[in-house]
């Protein structure tokens, strides 16, 4: 009897570790994107803000705002594509609308377009 309990948990286990498999992910927007910006004020000089989206392949990612290299926002957010078109969600930022962009690979650079057509980041 305890022979049979064995085996029973031994198939058990190989039966559940075979149902558990996460499909792979290899979305083309994976990785590091940034948008840089320069702002010049008269009474604090120069002010360099960098935008940068990190996606990973878990639907997930890391949205960081750098005014002259020192983080002052970030967050996590999530994300998803239907036909072409990715919305990307940021939950701990409440005055942050979500963002729908589309990518555009050319052979000088992969960049992510807005709903207007203007370039929101490029590929790092």
């Amino acid at each position: 009897m305890k022979k049979l309990f064995s085996f029973l948990a031994i198939v058990g286990i190989i039966l559940a570790s075979n149902c558990s498999r996460i499909p792979e992910n290899n979305d083309p927007v994976i990785g590091i994107w940034t948008s840089l910006s320069t702002l010049t004020a008269s009474d604090t000089g120069k002010v360099s803000t960098r935008f940068e989206w990190i996606f990973n392949d878990a639907y997930l990612g890391r949205y960081h705002i750098k005014e002259n290299g020192v983080v002052v926002a970030k967050t996590d957010f999530s994300w998803k594509e239907v036909d072409g078109v990715y919305t990307i969600c940021y939950p701990g930022l409440e005055d942050k609308p979500d963002d729908k962009v589309t990518m555009k690979d050319t052979p000088e650079q992969a960049s992510l377009i807005d709903e207007k057509g203007n370039i929101i980041a490029v590929r790092e």
